[in-house]
């Protein structure tokens, strides 16, 4: 793998202390094993203003494996930008698997459309341009859909994230998974206000809030993972 492909915006995606040692773990076990569409669509994104909200592609292989463990066939992903994450999930569910794409802004899913109608997998994709909660919402007006999804994934606005987690917790069937992204937000959760720039003090907040929220969940089993910018895995327990 040409050393050259591990681009700087992707060492900035990991909390790890060296970028040595990230550029090590994408070289040898995330590259190599990338599909090309996410590969293309990944080198397109980085010439997106806004690249950083991209999902790592480490924390993917992760999303990934977690999708097959629970033999995913419907999701919701919540926040979809130019859709790194969406396709990971279309190529990883089954021909006949659904997932219920939820993003106000179409033009950032147009970015990656391209790519996902070459991989073939469009067919698997239901986008939604609307707000996340009242989408929910109607969702759950549908009895058939309580218990009714496999796993769902959530990278929006941090201020409703818990907002979306009682949400997914009726949604997710009891033993499926449920992923957020962003939840050591910079590190910053870690640091004094002092050190946390103005623009990420409300996201910290409300970060600090979801994490402590989610410690305390019984109705979960939870994993705080340092990959990417930091996700926190939620298994349904009852």
């Amino acid at each position: 793998m040409a050393k050259d492909e591990a681009k700087a915006s992707d060492f900035s995606k990991g909390l790890l202390q060296s970028e040595e040692l990230y550029r090590y773990i994408l070289e040898t076990s995330v590259y190599p094993r990338e599909p090309e569409p996410l590969k293309e669509l990944r080198n397109i994104t980085l010439n997106h203003p806004r690249a950083m909200m991209a999902t790592a592609p480490d924390a993917g292989q992760l999303i990934g494996i977690l999708l097959n463990l629970v033999n995913a066939k419907r999701t919701i992903e919540v926040g979809v930008f130019t859709g790194y994450s969406l396709l990971l999930t279309a190529l990883t569910i089954p021909e006949d698997g659904k997932v219920i794409a939820i993003d106000m802004n179409r033009e950032s899913y147009e970015v990656g459309l391209p790519v996902i109608k070459k991989a073939g997998v469009e067919h698997k994709i239901d986008f939604r341009v609307s707000e996340a909660l009242p989408l929910l919402d109607e969702l759950l007006n549908n009895k058939a859909n309580e218990g009714g999804f496999d796993f769902a994934f959530v990278d929006a606005d941090k201020v409703n994230y818990w907002n979306y987690h009682e949400r997914l917790m009726r949604l997710i069937k009891v033993g499926g998974i449920i992923v957020y992204d962003n939840t050591l937000w910079g590190g910053s959760v870690a640091e004094p206000d002092s050190s946390t720039p103005e623009w990420r003090i409300e996201g910290k907040k409300a970060t600090l809030d979801l994490n402590k929220k989610l410690s305390a969940d019984q109705r979960v089993q939870i994993s705080h993972a340092a990959l990417g910018d930091g996700i926190t895995i939620c298994r349904r327990l009852y």
